[in-house]
Formats: C-alpha cells, sequence, structure tokens
C-alpha cells in the first residue's frame, strides 16, 4: 500500500536539514541548569518519514548520541514516532498532535522517571518553529501536582 504525503507530512519537512543547536536542562528542582551544544542531521525518509540524527554533550551524560523518528499516521490523524539516545536503553514512543497555527507540536511520551525511583512517568516535548531557520524544544514532566513541569529548552539554527 502506498501513501501518498499528506500535509502533515510536508510539515514535518521543514525539520530536514543541519542544524546547530544549544540546550540548557535542569535535571532536578535543587540542581542548576546546565548548558550543552551539539549537531543534529535531519532527513527524509520517502516524504513520510524524517530521522533526525544528534550528536552532542548531555548534561550528566557526556557525549551522547541520539535518534529520533516522526511521522504522521492519517489512520489516526496523529503524528507518530521514536526517541532513543546512546546514554540509556529506553525507547521513547511519540504521540502528538499540531497546534491550529501550524507552528508548534506536542508529542507526548512516557519513559522512567526523573526521580530515581524504578517508576515510569509521562513527558511531553514540544517543537516550535520561529522561523524556517530557528526551532524551539522544549521538555516537560508531568509533576505529582498534575502540573507539566518544564526541564530543558533547546534552541536549534539551521546551518547556512
Amino acid at each position: 500500500m502506498k501513501i501518498e504525503p499528506q500535509t502533515e507530512h510536508q510539515w514535518l519537512q521543514k525539520l530536514v536539514g543541519e542544524w546547530t543547536y544549544e540546550t540548557e536542562a535542569s535535571m532536578g528542582a535543587d540542581q542548576p541548569s546546565e548548558k550543552v551544544t551539539g549537531t543534529e542531521r535531519v532527513r527524509s525518509l520517502g516524504g513520510l518519514w524524517i530521522l533526525a540524527e544528534g550528536a552532542g554533550e548531555m548534561p550528566g551524560c557526556g557525549t551522547v548520541t541520539t535518534i529520533m523518528t516522526l511521522g504522521y499516521n492519517p489512520q489516526k490523524q496523529r503524528f507518530v514516532g521514536t526517541w532513543v539516545g546512546s546514554m540509556m536503553s529506553d525507547l521513547w514512543v511519540y504521540d502528538g498532535a499540531l497546534d491550529t497555527s501550524e507552528t508548534v507540536l506536542t508529542l507526548h511520551t512516557e519513559g522512567p522517571s526523573m526521580s530515581g525511583e524504578d517508576t515510569m512517568a509521562k513527558y511531553k516535548d514540544v517543537i516550535e518553529f520561529k522561523s524556517d531557520s530557528h526551532r524551539v524544544m522544549t521538555s516537560h514532566a508531568l509533576g505529582d501536582d498534575g502540573q507539566w513541569h518544564q526541564f530543558m529548552t533547546a534552541n536549534y539554527r539551521r546551518k547556512a
């Protein structure tokens, strides 16, 4: 079965290219934030998926490599994808939606709790295009208080 690219697949193609990023993250309320940098190469897979490979520093982990896949499932009418990193053995599975302005993609996932306990927690990554050459990704964890708490901001800038 051949799927023709939808508007949502075309939106994902805006991510294709070479990027640099600067991340500021805090891995706990009692810990200071850290800034790190890296690069990301995003390519298209048949116009339906993007594959993003990042390389850089991660607070508390040193040098890491990450891979993100994102696509759109027309049957579910949802964005789908995965994220893996060289510093952990977990596969993060995304499920998300684009806002009505078509500038913000919110991806929900579940992964190991940052509390250090052997439990799972709910997270969301939010990708927002500020321009064709600048996007921001924020990461949030759902707290025990039922509120989303932002712990990471990454500014991506397209290489010239």
